[in-house]
């Protein structure tokens, strides 16, 4: 199986669908390397990156379905590290 390293940028204006995309992020939680959150209170929105190894058809479904949540921004960035395992 071939996976690439990623990070993905999250911006989530919308509270109301955290808890959708926490589900997703734990769903594909075998993927994740680490995660970081910070929250920008100023402007009542979070900021999160997600840096993910993983088959690019995941990374591309994953980053999908976070588009898909009311309220939430996502954009992925794909390094040119790619595992055979």
């Amino acid at each position: 199986m071939e996976t690439r390293v990623a990070v993905m940028g999250i911006i989530v204006e919308n509270t109301e669908s955290v808890e959708a995309l926490n589900a997703l992020l734990h769903e594909y939680s075998q993927y994740i390397i680490g995660r970081m959150g910070v929250p920008y209170r100023e402007k009542q929105i979070s900021i999160m990156s997600v840096a993910l190894d993983a088959p690019q058809d995941a990374i591309s479904t994953l980053a999908g379905k976070i588009g898909k949540l009311n309220g939430i921004s996502v954009k992925t960035a794909y390094s040119n590290v790619i595992s055979h395992e």
